[in-house]
């Protein structure tokens, strides 16, 4: 779809209910085992996932101006919700944390710490992105192959006995053929599906929700006619069973008030508050990116609705809430195009928990395997490799950091170490900018470019050292932003030296005098 055709579009909530309802039902589908994952791995209740899942989809839409981007409990804190329940031996305390740490992220986005994302560049947010989506590949084929390796939906390293590529060949030494046959069907209706523009242009039953009511309907077939290679309920969906809403009021844990003096609450508050934050504007920042009508998120705001989301799941025993790029991927990939999609998709978690879990639980996790496959494929696809490339160094090299770093550690510290080197060769690049040497007649000129600063001490006190006696040198600063005092006690100290080497130092174009004869 063209720019010109993008204009045009009407994109109300109300307007686009056919592309956002199939949508949030198999966002749903795919977040159902992603937050018992998550769950599992963090050591909390089952139940808390659900729960995170269901505000994730209720309360961020109401008050997050993002399209696309859903939000529930997110794997990259698993490890600080684990190590905060084991040191507090209370869910109850942890959860007045998680609501603390709602309000601490309120306070962030009334302080405007959004714009902390503006400082991450393309290149990193790109490599993010390849990096999810190998992720992706690699975690979801042993699903795929119906070998469960550990917390589905993991993106760590090491998870469940396993590590990624363990994983895969532990995986391709175990095959469950069923699981491969469903797979390989739902993933043949996602490819025909793409490359069809007559079922492209079907609204209300998109590619991946035929994919998961084929791949259902299916294993449901192979249980009547081959029930050696039917898939059993350790492959299935695994959905908690609510039979009343006294079991759902009896699954929820709330806050215990008495622990709110407790330091070691405030610590695990304020360390939620600050991750969960800057994964949430990561995948924001990252969502927006794959947005088909490229609009832009107001990122103060997001830390504002992820604060209130995450406050609300506390209060009733659920996990951290972030937005989170592999949900947001299958929400693009289903073709979601407002926050309806978004909302709905924690509708249908609820209805699903309160009616539809026996239903539910017929759902390979194979057929949901398949999707996130192609969502890991669309991801990190072989051209974008290419592309980094072309851009040449600068741009390529922390793509490549951030894709592997990310791969082989997880997300914050795989994007933080991406930056560092994407800052490196900023300052590379202004270090053989900032400062340039011409002759002007008998003169040699040095000019100063934009700023600068202390990473340009080598390369001025290199070219004043090594001018010829007797030379005429101009200090050119009429296109200088900014002048580091590390600079100039260089060029002042070579001030006091060039007389006894008979040099004539000369200054023009500074908006203040930098030479102490001129003072």
């Amino acid at each position: 779809m063209s720019a010109a055709q993008h204009s045009t579009v009407d994109l109300s909530p109300l307007k686009n209910l056919r592309y956002d309802i199939p949508a949030g039902l198999v966002v749903a589908l795919v977040a159902i085992p992603l937050c018992l994952g998550v769950a599992l791995a963090s050591g909390a209740p089952l139940f808390a996932g659900i729960i995170s899942g269901i505000i994730g989809g209720l309360v961020v839409p109401f008050f997050s101006r993002s399209a696309l981007s859903v939000s529930g409990p997110a794997a990259g804190l698993t490890a600080i919700v684990l190590v905060a329940i084991t040191e507090m031996h209370s869910f109850s305390i942890f959860v007045l944390a998680v609501f603390l740490a709602g309000l601490i992220q309120i306070t962030l986005g009334f302080l405007r710490a959004g714009a902390i994302a503006y400082f991450f560049p393309a290149a990193v947010i790109e490599g993010m992105l390849a990096a999810i989506g190998l992720i992706l590949i690699l975690k979801q084929l042993p699903y795929a192959l119906g070998v469960d390796i550990g917390q589905f939906g993991s993106q760590a390293f090491a998870s469940g006995g396993e590590n990624t590529f363990s994983g895969v060949l532990t995986a391709l030494s175990g095959v469950e053929w069923g699981a491969l046959l469903i797979s390989l069907v739902a993933l043949a209706i996602l490819i025909v599906w793409e490359r069809t523009p007559a079922l492209k242009r079907q609204t209300w039953f998109s590619g991946p929700l035929v994919a998961v009511l084929a791949g259902t309907l299916v294993n449901l077939l192979l249980l009547r006619v081959a029930p050696g290679l039917a898939l059993g309920t350790e492959h299935l969906v695994q959905l908690p069973m609510i039979h009343s809403p006294r079991d759902l009021l009896a699954s929820l844990t709330f806050p215990d008030w008495h622990a709110i003096t407790n330091r070691a609450v405030w610590v695990t508050a304020a360390t939620i508050a600050i991750v969960a934050s800057l994964e949430s504007l990561l995948s924001i920042e990252a969502g927006d990116k794959l947005d088909p009508f490229k609009r832009r998120t107001p990122l103060d705001g997001e830390l504002v609705s992820q604060g209130v989301a995450n406050s609300v799941s506390g209060l009733i025993g659920g996990l951290p809430v972030t937005a989170v790029i592999v949900r947001t991927s299958a929400n693009v990939a289903a073709g979601g195009r407002t926050q309806a999609s978004a909302f709905l998709h924690g509708v249908f978690l609820l209805l699903a928990v309160v009616f539809l879990s026996t239903l539910l639980n017929q759902v390979p996790l194979a057929t949901l395997a398949a999707i996130l496959l192609m969502v890991g494929y669309k991801l990190a696809k072989p051209g974008l490799l290419h592309k980094m490339w072309r851009l040449g160094r600068t741009q390529f090299l922390p793509f490549a950091v951030t894709v592997l770093t990310v791969l082989f550690t997880d997300l914050l510290i795989g994007v933080g170490i991406g930056l560092l080197v994407g800052v490196f060769f900023v300052l590379k690049n202004n270090f053989h900018a900032a400062v340039k040497i011409r002759k002007e007649g008998p003169a040699y000129v040095i000019d100063f470019h934009r700023d600068v600063t202390f990473v340009n001490k080598a390369t001025v006190s290199h070219l004043l050292e090594h001018l010829p006696p007797k030379a005429t040198v101009i200090l050119d600063g009429s296109r200088v932003e900014f002048i580091d005092h590390d600079i100039l006690e260089i060029i002042r100290d070579f001030e006091q030296s060039a007389k006894l080497r008979d040099i004539d130092i000369q200054e023009r174009g500074f908006d203040r005098p930098i030479l102490q004869v001129a003072v």
